[in-house]
């Protein structure tokens, strides 16, 4: 008894085979981009809610060493901030001065800081660190002999994907993530 196949004719055989083939690439890119772009999102927040932790700390009387020591550890070894990133805990004061009241009035640093600079003030700290550079939001609600500390976070972000490496060049994603929180 003869099988009949019906839909395979002779001139579409290898249709579904060119199909897949066109498809794959496709998808391949798509799904290297969310693992990548999944990759950066996650570490942002988890950078977000780090440096509000090293902030809350060290408002609470944690000392600055020991706030940048507890958010490199609490990184985990996801983050690795030890190697691939830099913590820097500040204390600013109002001096009520009328010239540069806001003063620098303590740091403490851990983590990959080579040729890493704060944006808020000094780093490496000398014996007197000087002025510092705040948000006006920040600085206004900063009363005179009142202290604001504050935790950066820089991380170097590294993707995982050639996708990745080909956005990373192409400046769509980030080489450093950085974020910062005011208490």
């Amino acid at each position: 008894m003869a099988t009949i196949r019906k839909g395979m004719g002779p001139n579409n055989s290898g249709q579904a085979l060119v199909e897949l083939a066109m498809i794959v690439p496709v998808l391949a890119v798509l799904v290297f981009g969310i693992i990548d772009f999944g990759r950066a999102l996650y570490y942002v927040e988890v950078i977000k809610n780090l440096t509000g932790e090293g902030s809350s700390m060290s408002s609470r009387g944690t000392s600055l060493p020991l706030t940048v020591q507890t958010v490199v550890s609490d990184a985990g070894s996801d983050l690795q901030l030890a190697t691939l990133g830099c913590v820097i805990a500040t204390s600013v004061t109002n001096t009520g001065a009328q010239k540069n009241p806001m003063q620098v009035t303590g740091q403490s640093t851990q983590g990959a800081c080579t040729g890493i600079s704060s944006k808020i003030g000094c780093y490496p700290p000398p014996s007197t660190c000087g002025n510092a550079s705040l948000p006006s939001e920040a600085a206004a609600a900063l009363q005179v002999n009142q202290s604001l500390y504050i935790t950066e976070i820089f991380y170097t972000y590294s993707t995982v994907t050639p996708l990745g490496t080909l956005l990373k060049n192409a400046n769509v994603l980030p080489t450093t993530l950085y974020d910062v929180a005011y208490y």
